[in-house]
């Protein structure tokens, strides 16, 4: 009987009433990875005195890198902090910078989502502005709001699509999606500013933004979306596209990995 593949899934630091740390994930990027992928998901701590990076890597098939509330420091790319840009999760850039580059060294599929990619362009050489839409010609990225300032609701107001990204024609992700154009969700305020040197760039927003890379040359599945493709690929053509093709390369992974 084949093995199931195992993906890991990055956590975040969390506090639970302001006392008790914690790591959490997401649950839609759990659900994406076990009813899209194929694939067992497991949790691992963004954390690197948790966290042995050698190990993780020795049993899974894959990674996922997901989405936070938190920005990736910018020290990471040679940029001053500021405080109007917290929160930081420090220890969570340690471990998924390390483990960007290790994937795709070792030919382990990686899948970065909103932050994920941020981290994936910075593992890289990249650098990132920490509000996209303060530069010139960008719209607002950010989850919707009510008028008084809350975060809306409804989460399907939330995660509704709200631009066109416009693939590269011949691209991975033109191949994957079969169309040179799609829309999608948009709830980030960080985004790509420079892309790093193995940092191809395959799918711009209306307004500049970019919203799809690929590593170059990597030898597995090594793509990001600054869209939360975890939201809806169950349902959703374009992010159950990803998540299969992902699901895909684990299946090759774990294969491999079966006879070695």
């Amino acid at each position: 009987m084949r093995r199931k593949p195992v993906v890991g899934v990055i956590g975040n630091a969390h506090r639970i009433e302001n006392r008790f740390a914690v790591q959490a994930v997401g649950e839609r990027n759990l659900r994406a990875v076990a009813e899209v992928a194929g694939a067992l998901p497991l949790m691992f701590a963004g954390c690197p005195e948790i966290t042995d990076i050698g190990a993780l890597l020795d049993l899974v098939d894959g990674i996922v890198l997901t989405g936070a509330r938190a920005n990736v420091h910018p020290t990471r790319f040679n940029t001053e902090p500021h405080a109007k840009h917290e929160p930081y999760d420090i220890l969570r850039d340690e471990v998924a910078l390390a483990v960007a580059e290790a994937c795709v060294t070792r030919g382990i599929p990686l899948f970065g989502i909103c932050r994920g990619l941020q981290e994936m362009n910075v593992a890289f050489g990249g650098s990132l502005h920490p509000e996209i839409r303060e530069l010139p010609g960008r719209i607002n990225h950010r989850m919707p709001r009510l008028e008084n300032g809350e975060i809306h609701p409804d989460p399907k107001v939330i995660f509704a699509d709200r631009h066109e990204v416009t693939l590269v024609p011949g691209g991975a992700f033109e191949k994957i999606l079969g169309c040179e154009k799609i829309r999608v969700n948009s709830l980030h305020g960080q985004g790509i500013l420079e892309p790093g040197k193995r940092v191809v760039v395959e799918g711009i927003a209306e307004d500049g933004t970019i919203e799809a890379i690929r590593i170059a040359d990597a030898p597995a599945f090594a793509l990001g979306v600054q869209w939360h493709a975890e939201y809806d690929p169950q349902r959703n053509p374009i992010n159950r596209k990803l998540f299969q093709a992902f699901g895909q390369a684990l299946a090759a992974r774990a294969k491999v990995a079966a006879h070695t």
